[in-house]
């Protein structure tokens, strides 16, 4: 419910017989649109680079004579800011000389990273992550180090999550950071190889489905469709876990599980953790439904659209005050009175950040005269921020880094609340994630030293 957002999603593809990319690229682009939606942009390759970037939509800014080109590779990209505002200085790809990249993710020492390129009199654009990884890898062609090398020496310096794609010396090339946080898929056909957040990138295209970039792990791809792959830097995958609590489309494939797979599993998990005499399960539109269905078949009781969303309303978080924002909800989600009056409700939800949201539903959900309302999340309490790309709250703004879970429970005003144990997540996702934002503990330095700076800022 808009309480969380993804950063951006990344494309690349490249042709085997040197045919145009650029529609392939825009409907892998439309692929993981969900990733972010104000801002987009795309840089085109055939010898040189043509470049396409601006705010909005994908098929706002992406236009007729853009997908006309006759390039033969190309990446792209969409962007969530963590800022309100998108503004072009900070849209990717970033482009130096021959050597173009996007990504996906945070750098969460990228200030550290940028006063050391700014000392040797590289200028920052904007302050978008991606600068810091283009001047990072930029700096190790500039002493004469082959790609591999280059690639390995900002996987070195670097700290936080990212994937990245690239283009330089008539090559494609991709990465993910040592941990594989951000997913990273791709497949090929006969025709091309695309690699991009989520498969369903690969599906708007009709190729399937061949893997996902490993940790650690740098694929080159040159113009004539041929591909090396090799490990650079593996430090153990710690994968996002809110990838499939929420991030990524149920269609998607990431890190080789079916995402309706993984949450339909999270609601068998809630349904065993905790079982409620109900009459109806309602999932909280969209990303919940997977859940509720596994939740529904586990345990039996009848599962329902309660909640339907309109789906031409924007972000309740640009809203300029709390009332404002509680207005929008009402506007958003529109509860059917009818088949939940009189009756023992299931409420699912994927996860609580704010709470904001969920307690203005659950305030509509008692004007419709249910008997009993029970929460069900498939998170665990988020008692920390994210330091790998997600526009997560700070300390102070987390629910539950501020009120117990029957607190949490009295605030919302429902009869029972159960948050999804750590143990039962880590069943359905792999015990091989990240669990940062659940368990205040971080797999690299910086986000550590981060989050103690952030817990207690004055030392």
């Amino acid at each position: 419910m808009d309480e969380v957002k993804e950063e951006c999603g990344i494309v690349a593809v490249i042709s085997k017989n040197k045919s145009p990319v650029a529609p392939a690229v825009y409907r892998a682009m439309i692929g993981v649109q969900h990733r972010g939606q104000d801002a987009a942009g795309m840089v085109l390759y055939n010898g040189s680079f043509y470049k396409k970037r601006g705010t909005g939509l994908v098929a706002e800014v992406i236009q007729k004579e853009d997908l006309g080109q006759p390039h033969w590779a190309g990446i792209g990209h969409t962007r969530y800011p963590t800022t309100e505002t998108a503004t072009l200085k900070d849209v990717q790809p970033s482009t130096s000389g021959s050597l173009s990249v996007a990504h996906n993710g945070h750098i969460t020492n990228y200030q550290e990273i940028r006063n050391g390129l700014e000392e040797k009199k590289y200028v920052f654009e904007g302050t978008v992550d991606s600068e810091a990884i283009l001047y990072l890898i930029t700096d190790k062609l500039r002493e004469g180090a082959a790609l591999k090398g280059a690639v390995l020496h900002a996987m070195e310096k670097l700290d936080g999550a990212y994937s990245v794609v690239g283009i330089y010396d008539r090559k494609i090339f991709v990465f993910r950071d040592p941990h594989g946080i951000r997913p990273l898929t791709y497949g090929e056909d006969e025709n091309s190889i695309i690699f991009c957040s989520e498969s369903t990138g690969l599906d708007m295209n009709l190729v399937p489905y061949s893997g996902s970039i490993q940790p650690g792990e740098l694929a080159i791809i040159d113009e004539n469709g041929k591909m090396e792959k090799e490990t650079l830097l593996d430090r153990g995958a710690r994968h996002c876990m809110f990838e499939y609590v929420y991030f990524s489309r149920p269609d998607s494939i990431i890190n080789g599980k079916l995402v309706e797979q993984v949450r339909k599993e999270l609601g068998k998990q809630l349904a065993e953790e905790a079982p409620v005499e109900a009459d109806l399960i309602i999932p909280v539109p969209d990303t919940s439904r997977s859940a509720a269905l596994g939740f529904a078949r586990e345990t039996g009781v009848e599962y329902t659209e309660g909640i339907i969303k309109n789906r031409y309303i924007g972000r309740t978080f640009i809203m300029p005050d709390q009332e404002s924002r509680k207005k929008a909800v009402r506007m958003k989600v529109n509860p059917i009175k009818q088949l939940i009056q009189g009756k023992r409700i299931v409420l699912f939800d994927d996860s609580i950040v704010r709470g904001t949201t969920m307690k203005e539903i659950v305030r509509m959900l008692r004007n419709c005269g249910p008997k009993e309302i029970h929460l069900r999340i498939t998170c665990p309490p988020i008692i920390s921020p994210c330091f790998y790309g997600i526009d997560m709250p700070t300390y102070d703004e987390l629910i539950a880094n501020n009120k117990t879970i029957e607190e949490i429970r009295d605030f919302f005003g429902v009869d029972s609340l159960h948050y999804i144990s750590l143990e039962g997540l880590k069943k359905a996702v792999g015990k091989n994630s990240c669990f940062g934002c659940v368990t205040g503990r971080y797999v690299t330095p910086a986000a550590e030293k981060k989050a103690k700076e952030k817990r207690d800022p004055h030392g």
